[in-house]
């Protein structure tokens, strides 16, 4: 059995209630040290109250949660100088550049080294990309490069675990691909990057594992590839004789299949020969004008889990 230190996030029936309302229930989650794990799931579905568990932000209901082999919140003085995070949207004083925001937010850390604060404000910039800008007033920065300040300020110490909440929401095309690029770029420095996101593309594009929540319920955890083999394979058939069609398909083991005018839709092993059962339509005269084998999507796969539809175009 794994101990909890092999995990960089675990947590154990962990529970939020609100009154009646379960905003969180019963999620048991492994976070693999230095993967990029996906937090996916519709907006509403318990993802930002789990982070802000996660954090310390909230207390739990009940279960419990270790970051970084510490329990939390019983030992949160440990965790979190090695945990950065941007939860919600960052939030800085507009009048201010984003050098002295930067200033001002590790001057409030008590845990930060006052002596190394001004070389690691510029260090922490010069990593984002935005050592030009820093004279610039953050109210005059655009979205992308005030999501970059609040990665810098994540960074303003040496961290083991960043937890990131939809850092793209609200950007351009442009400012999605630098904070993108950036997330990329931190993973490749051995950092575990927790992402919470609604969107398929962006998990898809970043992450190695996921899970996915529902209405406060964990519905699905793995890597993306095991994940994809747990979609179903579908095989799609045109022809012009439906009934006679499916008493073939059935002696091929095909059955329970979805009948809308000519088509049929059914379920198949990944392992279907098309050719086979196209070669067995047309030798009992069955005109085939369509047969195809759709590869399992993950969209639908987490859409036939959570009832919703996810932004995949991003």
């Amino acid at each position: 059995m794994s101990n909890t230190t092999d995990w960089a996030i675990h947590t154990d029936q962990l529970t939020k209630n609100f009154g009646q309302q379960v905003a969180v229930g019963d999620l048991s989650l492994s976070v693999p040290r230095g993967s990029v794990f996906g937090f996916l799931g519709p907006n509403g579905s318990g993802k930002t109250t789990t982070i802000r568990m996660l954090l310390g932000l909230a207390s739990a209901s009940s279960g419990s949660i270790t970051v970084l082999g510490h329990e939390i919140p019983q030992h949160l003085e440990q965790a979190l100088p090695k945990v950065g995070a941007l939860v919600e949207g960052p939030a800085f004083y507009p009048y201010l550049s984003g050098y002295k925001n930067l200033l001002r937010m590790d001057a409030a850390d008590r845990f930060s080294d006052a002596p190394s604060r001004h070389g690691r404000v510029q260090a922490a910039l010069a990593r984002v990309g935005l050592t030009n800008a820093a004279e610039k007033k953050a109210g005059n920065y655009s979205l992308g490069m005030k999501q970059r300040l609040g990665l810098a300020n994540a960074l303003l110490k040496p961290r083991d675990l960043l937890i990131l909440d939809e850092p793209t929401n609200g950007l351009d095309p442009q400012g999605t691909r630098e904070v993108r690029n950036l997330i990329r770029s931190l993973a490749g420095e051995g950092i575990t990057i927790f992402l919470s996101s609604h969107l398929l593309s962006e998990i898809e594009q970043l992450c190695s594992d996921v899970a996915v929540m529902s209405e406060g319920k964990l519905v699905a955890h793995g890597s993306l590839d095991d994940l994809r083999s747990q979609a179903d394979t579908r095989l799609v058939v045109e022809v012009d004789d439906t009934a006679r069609a499916i008493t073939l398909l059935a002696a091929h083991n095909i059955v329970d299949p979805i009948v809308a005018d000519h088509t049929i839709t059914a379920t198949v092993p990944p392992s279907i020969d098309q050719a086979a059962i196209n070669q067995a339509l047309v030798a009992q005269g069955i005109r085939v004008n369509k047969l195809v084998v759709e590869q399992p999507s993950l969209e639908d796969y987490f859409v036939g889990l959570t009832g919703e539809g996810f932004e995949v175009a991003r």
